[in-house]
């Protein structure tokens, strides 16, 4: 049995077993509202606003080390290639910055408590 066909019909055993959609009932359709207790909420906002300025400080310190490494190997006459680590940095700055923004869009302000603005 090749690989292929193995994972194809481990797809398919897993697909066959999955639950069908519950029953609405006979109110209407399902609505949960994904709401976190609230000391969770508070603490995974706090650690992904330590993480994003974590994320931050280190895209700073990123392009700073390697400005400084680019200005002595040019002092020094070598040729090194630096931009090719400027433009990485800069990438995970790109990455940093638009991560929040990003996954409030796919999710819609799932995050939202009920009764309050998006």
């Amino acid at each position: 049995m090749t690989f292929t066909s193995l994972s194809q019909y481990a797809a398919a055993y897993l697909f066959a077993r999955l639950p069908m959609a519950p029953d609405p009932g006979p109110g209407g359709g399902i609505n949960p509202t994904p709401n976190a207790p609230g000391q969770l909420n508070t603490l995974v906002n706090k650690l992904l606003g330590l993480i994003a300025w974590a994320g931050t400080a280190a895209g700073v310190a990123g392009v700073l080390i390697t400005g400084t490494m680019m200005a002595i190997s040019v002092k020094r006459g070598e040729s090194s290639e630096h931009m090719s680590r400027l433009g990485l940095v800069l990438g995970g700055c790109i990455l940093v910055a638009v991560a929040g923004p990003l996954a409030n869009f796919f999710l819609g302000g799932a995050g939202t408590t009920a009764g309050q603005p998006q």
